[in-house]
């Protein structure tokens, strides 16, 4: 029994995130600042749409690319937002969420030592999904540039000949994101040296101070980008587990021989519920952004004041903040937090290495949990939260 297990698994170290939340079940009057998932009720125009469609009987399988209609809507949405045409017969994939999504990107390009390039921090999946896919991860430390990549930094690691690059933005669990004119630079790279970028886009819609730019609308981009984005976050939809790819005709061909094999297809009350929300649930993704904008205003300046000291997110509803003038490394000062003032965080070891000195906290938890958790927090630092 001793050689069952793949070594490949056995070496892999389990979520940091979901390793360390293994703490919060059971206890009571935890306010968990941690998981990264809105506390909005997905809007009831989309919850009706997936159980009307259940009423008419919708319980079958759909194509392994997913609902045409669902398709044709993403390409449309995208069209009219972006100017980003993809087509819906060939180029568009629905997945179980972004991480599915994410798996077969790097399953259908990735030959055995190929090297991928992760700015860190980053999120916890993207480093042993590109392991399991037989690639070779190489981290990019973007702490000293305010967590972000760039061009310059981005050039450094040319030497390890890689073959594609992930960008996240907005980050998690930073929060950082790129204009238009900070892409362009990372482009130039990105095209002289031939990489595919896989770009996770999943929070676009929660960018609170410029437009967001989808990476694929850059010039000459497109047929190098696996664009990725889905609906769990802005939608609040994060337990439909409905996302997208959308890519070369190629790429996607190859995503779907996976996906037909291992998933079949999401599933149809899902996707229906999507369809609903691009078609009408636009005005509530601006409602919830407008109060996680209020909220991140809030936690800024207080998790400053508290000597956390953190930079303001661009997007998401992530702070990644430093605990170092607390004399805690982040796993202690996690642990003692939660056990001591029943306040959950992420020890920013979960996101990558030499992460010891940071903490992500998550703002979508409403205002008054907010306040009661800082109140918590300023207690925590006043009576002992310190380390010796």
């Amino acid at each position: 029994m001793k050689n069952i297990i793949s070594k490949k698994v056995q070496d892999m170290q389990p979520s940091g995130i979901r390793a360390f939340f293994d703490l919060v079940l059971g206890m009571k009057e935890v306010i968990s600042l941690g998981v990264g998932e809105p506390d909005f009720v997905t809007p009831w125009q989309i919850r009706e749409a997936g159980i009307y469609s259940l009423e008419e009987g919708f319980t079958s399988y759909t194509s392994n690319k997913g609902l045409y209609k669902l398709r044709l809507s993403i390409s449309r949405d995208l069209k009219n937002r972006y100017g980003l045409k993809y087509s819906p017969e060939d180029e568009i994939l629905i997945t179980v969420g972004v991480s599915e999504g994410f798996d077969l990107s790097l399953r259908a390009i990735i030959n055995p030592g190929d090297k991928v390039l992760i700015p860190s921090p980053g999120y916890v999946s993207y480093g042993p999904l590109t392991e399991l896919a037989g690639g070779i991860p190489i981290y990019i430390d973007t702490k000293s540039d305010g967590f972000k990549l760039t061009a310059k930094l981005l050039e450094k690691f040319m030497h390890h000949y890689p073959k594609a690059i992930i960008l996240n933005y907005p980050n998690n669990p930073t929060g950082v994101s790129y204009t238009k004119k900070e892409l362009e630079k990372i482009k130039q790279v990105i095209l002289k040296h031939k990489l595919i970028c896989i770009s996770d886009e999943i929070y676009a819609d929660l960018t609170y101070d410029f437009a967001h730019t989808p990476f694929a609308t850059l010039s000459g981009a497109k047929d190098r980008t696996i664009y990725l984005s889905g609906f769990s976050k802005s939608y609040a939809m994060t337990g439909w587990r409905v996302g997208f790819v959308c890519g070369t005709k190629e790429i996607i061909a190859a995503m779907t021989k996976i996906h037909q094999y291992t998933i079949m297809c999401v599933s149809i009350t899902s996707q229906m519920a999507a369809c609903e929300a691009i078609q009408t649930g636009r005005v509530c993704v601006e409602e919830m952004k407008r109060e996680y904008k209020r909220r991140r205003e809030f936690m800024f300046d207080n998790l400053n004041r508290l000597g956390l000291k953190c930079i303001k997110p661009d997007g998401a509803f992530y702070f990644f903040a430093s605990v170092k003038k607390t004399g805690l490394n982040a796993l202690d000062f996690a642990q003692r937090l939660l056990q001591e003032k029943k306040v959950a965080v992420v020890p920013g070891t979960a996101f990558g290495r030499g992460f010891d000195d940071y903490i992500r906290i998550s703002y979508a938890s409403s205002l008054d949990n907010l306040k009661e958790a800082l109140n918590r927090i300023e207690v925590f630092l006043t009576k002992g939260g310190k380390g010796g």
